[in-house]
């Protein structure tokens, strides 16, 4: 999976062939589709593993951890992720859920709202009322962390964009 995440998110899922994919995993396409269904299937898999291993939500939206310390340390995390490797640059979900209506953007989109939704349960824990507009707010710099990040912007800007919009957020919880 770590193998697949690294093309994927080098290339995109339409750039990712499945003779490149088969190659890098050192098996044979008829091998890939018993083990996976198809490339579609494979991919929601890589998705899920970038989501649980990048930046694990469970990891920073910790019960009884102060709601914006949280999410300060979740735009840094994202920017410090985003940046790290010139290969991989953005987020592997954000920048795929980006292309037009394909099933590889639909899986990323669902993704994507997957996490949305746990940055909204995490805020409404103790900030109902603003609950909608940080978690739109954290998604939407998380987004222009990655597009950034894909741009060139270097790891050092990113983290001060982080590091204002954490102001931001305080801004709103109070």
């Amino acid at each position: 999976m770590a193998v697949a995440q690294r093309l994927f998110h080098a290339s995109g899922y339409d750039g990712v062939g499945l003779n490149a994919l088969t190659s890098e995993l050192g098996i044979t396409p008829s091998s890939f589709y018993m083990a996976f269904e198809s490339k579609a299937v494979f991919f929601e898999r890589v998705l899920e593993r970038y989501a649980r291993t990048e930046i694990a939500l469970a990891d920073v939206l910790r019960a009884g951890r102060p709601t914006g310390e949280a999410l300060a340390d979740l735009l840094e995390r994202a920017a410090r992720t985003y940046a790290r490797d010139p290969e991989r640059l953005g987020c592997l979900v954000l920048e795929a859920a980006r292309g037009a209506d394909s099933e590889s953007a639909l899986m990323a989109r669902r993704t994507a709202e997957g996490r949305r939704a746990q940055v909204r349960a995490f805020v409404a824990g103790t900030h109902p009322e603003v609950a909608d507009v940080v978690t739109d707010f954290i998604s939407t710099v998380m987004s222009g962390l990655s597009a950034s990040a894909r741009e060139g912007m270097g790891k050092a800007r990113l983290i001060k964009v982080s590091r204002a919009a954490a102001e931001s957020i305080d801004m709103l919880l109070r």
